[in-house]
């Protein structure tokens, strides 16, 4: 038998409720209060045209960094970040929502890599190829674009770095999604399903997983994870791999959850404007650059950045079309531009190289610390 003391005691219930609904309505008249000072940011920098000219990934990056310096739970960091984000994204949109392309359709995981980095205050644009999200940031048609651009599994995106030889657009934010791969069917058991679709790089993610649950089922690559999903939605025979979101926007439910082979499955993706960005404190730069013919051109591209102290976190060689086995590099640095330090490999590298082309200089992306269960949920049946 409960003891008294173990019974809900309404009159401090009814207390705790009163003190909550005070505590809304601060919350409430606080974010109003942000509002009308995002306003007043606003015509301080008078009429700059479209609301993506206020928008500022380096300031942004800045207020989030804050975010997690503050937090002592609670609540975790990562939704702490979202909660920021939702307001500063519906701040923004006052006046005029922000059009954001992506590479589609609805439901993959570049659109959630979007609201991940711009909340859910914007109008996201799908695009059928990472070409057209270049195309469309370049001639303004959108705001800003966001495409993928390395998984820690597969490796880098060639597209994306592919378009960069040819479209003038710059790299003003990277964003880091962890990528949970789900099974999406009407089927109810493993036994059910005939056939598995998902895109090529989705199958490899989760090879080892399927080798084991469904090693005779047919496994079909298709254009999208989201396009998988479109295509099961009244098929019970049929299975789609797709993110959570997918599972929303087709209506399919989760038969199996978090079925990557690797749990720290995590997809990078670069935002895309026309404008190189000021500073934020945490940067890193991305440098396309050609060698001189020769031998030893790539160590003339590399020794200053050690000369110098600048770390590289990558290098990548790309076709430059321009001629058979002449190559481009992409190469990843600690630093902003204007950091003494990088601008003087900057200066040397325009001495040693045919060209030097900078891409972004563009903040780190801002992630909290997770508690130690990290995953969306068990990997079992969901």
């Amino acid at each position: 038998m409960a003891e008294a003391s173990d019974k809900p005691d309404p009159a401090r219930l009814a207390e705790i409720r009163e003190r909550i609904d005070a505590l809304d309505a601060k919350i409430q008249a606080a974010i109003s209060e942000r509002a009308k000072l995002a306003l007043e940011v606003r015509a301080s920098k008078g009429d700059l045209g479209r609301g993506a000219e206020y928008y500022r990934p380096d300031r942004e990056a800045q207020v989030l960094r804050n975010v997690i310096d503050r937090n002592d739970g609670p609540l975790s960091d990562s939704v702490m970040l979202r909660l920021f984000r939702e307001i500063m994204s519906a701040c923004l949109a006052q006046q005029e929502p922000m059009k954001i392309a992506y590479l589609g359709p609805e439901g993959t995981f570049t659109q959630q890599a979007v609201y991940r980095q711009f909340g859910h205050s914007v109008q996201a644009i799908a695009a059928e190829s990472i070409e057209d999200v270049f195309l469309q940031v370049q001639s303004g048609e959108a705001d800003f674009g966001v495409v993928p651009v390395e998984n820690s599994t597969q490796g880098m995106v060639s597209h994306t770095l592919d378009m960069f030889l040819n479209v003038e657009v710059k790299i003003c934010a990277e964003v880091e999604l962890r990528i949970h791969q789900h099974l999406l069917t009407q089927a109810k058991s493993l036994g059910d399903i005939e056939i598995v679709y998902a895109h090529a790089q989705s199958l490899a993610q989760c090879k080892h997983w399927l080798r084991a649950h469904l090693p005779k089922t047919e496994l079909v690559a298709v254009s999208s994870n989201a396009e998988a999903a479109r295509r099961v939605r009244t098929r019970p025979e049929a299975a789609a791999i797709a993110g959570r979101h997918a599972a929303e926007v087709y209506g399919l439910p989760v038969l199996f959850g978090n079925i990557e082979d690797h749990v720290d499955n995590t997809t990078r993706f670069l935002v895309l404007g026309r404008d190189l960005l000021e500073p934020s404190g945490d940067d890193k730069t991305t440098l396309m650059v050609a060698g001189r013919d020769g031998p030893g051109a790539l160590l003339d591209l590399l020794e200053p950045l050690a000369r110098h102290g600048v770390n590289m976190n990558r290098i990548e060689s790309r076709p430059s079309r321009q001629g058979r086995w002449d190559y481009v590099f992409f190469i990843d640095v600690d630093g902003h531009v204007t950091d003494e330090r990088l601008s003087g490999v900057l200066g040397e590298l325009e001495g040693e190289a045919r060209m030097v082309k900078i891409l972004g200089s563009y903040p780190r992306a801002v992630l909290g610390r997770e508690p130690d269960a990290a995953r969306e949920e068990d990997s079992g049946p969901a």
